[in-house]
């Protein structure tokens, strides 16, 4: 034949024909659902034909059969089916042919039934003897066992082990079959698992959205009141806003948080000035009158000093509020300088009264009772050193006729202490500059100063003999000695060293305090300078 189903001179074939009918639409239902282990149509092996059978084949007559069973299992006798032809079988016919091959339906409690043995291997006979155990079953079925409840939930006992009967297949039993634990208690557990997984759950949730609208609705917890009488001192650092002093506060018991420090602060219109410093207030006190007493001088409790102050005095303040006998904290400078962070350029200046004289910057500092000396004037050069760096000092001397800062700085002091106002500072800086010229036949690079004079003696005298001065040849006397002192004469402000970075250009060279206290007036010529003498005279 050389089609499916077609040969040479044969006919098509009928639906009713008996030998194409439901014969072979079985084998090819059969064929389709068998698996063949490496893909493609099924291979049958040729045998050799015995009277018009292959060796293979199982005739439904005239000799012995074998028991069939069906796809679920169950036995059947072939020839109590009623075929259209008497040779016609279950598997059907193939296309040349010969008779289909129909394997015995896999058991369905044999996980490994659909897997033939390796060759050699004995394949256990389930069905063909009568000692097999266990024995052939439908499937699905389960067999009770002695003293099992089928209606309970606990397993079937294992069988008894008894040496006559045979053991089970390992295949039959499973290997490393684990015992199931109590499904009562597991279920149990599992409901209990739940349950505090989902009440935790709620009980997360609810507490994180309180949380959420604690801190986002709700206001911040505050105390009541201007305290409870128990006096605090707390430090404030430079630089220290909003949130910082808050949490200082708060650490010291003043407010009960941050936040409703915050918002007292902004509340109040003078809020944002409230600087670095010592603050005596209490504890217990609601935000909004803790920002009130901080706003007064009565609760600052910090060591001010004031533009051109002189080291002397500053010495003296300190001792006073560390409550330290009088002349330790100069001690303590005069031994220490070197180590409290003066910039090189600061350093080594002969005929100088005192190495730290310009660099204890005038601010308001926080001085505790538990600080010493040294830690307070570490804080005051530290501040001139950011104050001078600012502006610059070490580039801008040469920019106003001088060869350093260090005679930038002394310049500027000079400013400070004979300015009697603050017009009166970039006026005075050009004095300066035009005396120290080298041209300068006026005065002959003379300062004049009695301002120099007056911080050499201590003093502050402005009634000076012309005897007197002349008589004194120490480096700070400006009427015996040209150009600058060795050093500065005090601390002076932000405005001194502005009006020393920035003079005015209009020929000044003489200044007289013609009220002999806070009135200066300006000369370019010496007998300019001689008329604001009669006016000073006559005042």
């Amino acid at each position: 034949m050389t089609e499916y189903g077609r040969g040479p001179g044969t006919e098509p074939w009928h639906p009713e024909d008996p030998l194409y009918g439901d014969a072979v639409w079985g084998a090819q239902q059969a064929h389709a659902g068998q698996q063949y282990p490496y893909g493609g149509r099924p291979q049958h092996p040729q045998h050799p034909q015995y009277d018009g059978w292959s060796q293979d084949q199982q005739p439904h007559y005239g000799g012995q059969q074998y028991p069939q069973y069906d796809g679920q299992g169950q036995h059947f006798d072939p020839q109590q089916q009623q075929h259209p032809h008497p040779q016609q079988h279950q598997g059907g016919w193939d296309a040349t042919g010969t008779h289909g091959h129909v394997p015995y339906a896999a058991d369905p409690g044999d996980p490994y039934g659909q897997h033939p043995a390796a060759y050699g291997a004995e394949q256990p006979d389930l069905y063909g003897t009568e000692d097999a155990y266990p024995p052939p079953q439908p499937p699905g079925h389960r067999d009770p066992e002695p003293g099992w409840d089928p209606q309970g939930d606990d397993e079937p006992p294992l069988p008894p082990e008894d040496d006559d009967v045979p053991a089970e297949p390992a295949e039959r039993r499973g290997k490393g079959r684990k015992p199931v634990k109590n499904k009562k208690g597991r279920t149990g557990c599992a409901l209990m698992v739940v349950v505090l997984v989902f009440g935790g759950g709620l009980g997360g949730v609810a507490y994180f959205g309180y949380q959420f609208y604690k801190n986002r609705f709700a206001p911040a917890p505050d105390y009541a009141g201007s305290g409870n009488g128990e006096a605090v001192t707390v430090e404030i650092p430079k630089g220290a806003v909003g949130a910082d002093i808050g949490r200082k506060l708060k650490e010291a018991g003043v407010v009960e948080s941050v936040d409703a420090f915050v918002s007292a602060q902004l509340a109040n219109p003078k809020g944002k000035s409230l600087q670095d410093g010592v603050y005596t207030l209490q504890k217990h006190m609601s935000a909004a009158s803790a920002v009130e007493l901080m706003l007064s001088p009565k609760s600052r409790n910090n060591l001010i000093i004031a533009e051109g102050t002189r080291n002397a005095a500053v010495y003296a303040l300190i001792d006073k509020r560390l409550k330290l006998a009088n002349g330790t904290t100069q001690k303590v400078a005069a031994k220490e300088y070197k180590s409290l962070g003066l910039p090189a350029w600061a350093l080594n200046h002969p005929g100088v009264k005192d190495p730290l004289e310009g660099f204890l910057f005038p601010s308001s500092y926080p001085v505790g009772k538990d600080q010493k000396p040294k830690d307070v004037l570490k804080a005051m050069v530290g501040r001139a050193n950011d104050k001078y760096t600012a502006l610059g000092l070490d580039k801008k001397a040469s920019d106003v006729g001088l060869e350093s800062p260090w005679q930038l700085l002394t310049a500027a002091s000079l400013v400070q202490a004979e300015g009697k106002t603050h017009d009166d500072f970039r006026k005075m800086a050009e004095v300066i500059y035009n005396r120290l010229k080298p041209d300068n036949t006026e005065t002959n690079q003379l300062l004049q100063f009695d301002s120099t004079y007056n911080y050499l003696k201590g003093a502050s005298n402005i009634h000076i003999s012309e005897k007197e001065i002349n008589a004194d040849r120490n480096p700070y006397n400006t009427y015996t000695n040209k150009g600058l002192p060795p050093g500065p004469i005090g601390n002076p402000g932000d405005e001194a060293l502005n009006a020393a970075l920035s003079p005015t250009h209009e020929g000044w060279m003489y200044f007289v305090a013609t009220d002999g206290m806070n009135k200066t007036e300006f000369a370019k010529t010496y007998a300019e300078f001689e008329a604001l003498k009669d006016k000073f005279n006559a005042n």
